[in-house]
């Protein structure tokens, strides 16, 4: 339940503008998952979320980027998203949890492997293309050491 509590957060910060811990426990709340603000406010530190600017001196909470911890934080959010991966030729084909394809590929794009040139994610697929196929296992089993 937890693994999907944090799917549907990182789901809806992606979607939407979303300024408060209140704000998000009711789109929880709506959403089917029972939870306080106690509860919604680790979630957001375990998920690394922090506040941006979306205009107009409003500030919304988005997946982080450049922070001096993001790998740990990039790994959480792999872990939680990650179904599987598959090689083909010099792409990985990475599926995801419904919805998380986009978060997943930021994370990956931040860790900044060398392997890879390149990544384009949809819903639930992430392509990631590497120079090589002999990159690709590279890059396989280096995610899979990190996932497990």
């Amino acid at each position: 339940m937890k693994k999907n509590r944090l799917d549907e957060i990182l789901t809806l910060v992606q979607q939407q503008d979303i300024e408060t811990q209140e704000e998000l426990t009711a789109l929880l709340n709506q959403a089917g998952f029972s939870v306080t603000q106690a509860t919604v406010s680790r979630d957001i530190r375990k998920l690394g979320l922090v506040k941006r600017p979306a205009g107009r001196g409003r500030q919304k909470y988005t997946l982080p980027a450049g922070e001096d911890s993001l790998p740990r934080r990039q790994l959480e959010i792999l872990r939680a998203s990650v179904v599987s991966m598959e090689p083909a030729m010099n792409l990985l084909v990475i599926k995801t949890s419904s919805g998380m394809a986009m978060a997943a590929g930021a994370a990956l794009d931040d860790l900044a492997f060398e392997e890879i040139v390149g990544a384009v994610a949809g819903d639930d697929t992430i392509f990631v293309a590497a120079k090589s196929p002999e990159d690709v296992e590279e890059l396989r089993a280096k995610l899979e050491k990190l996932l497990h």
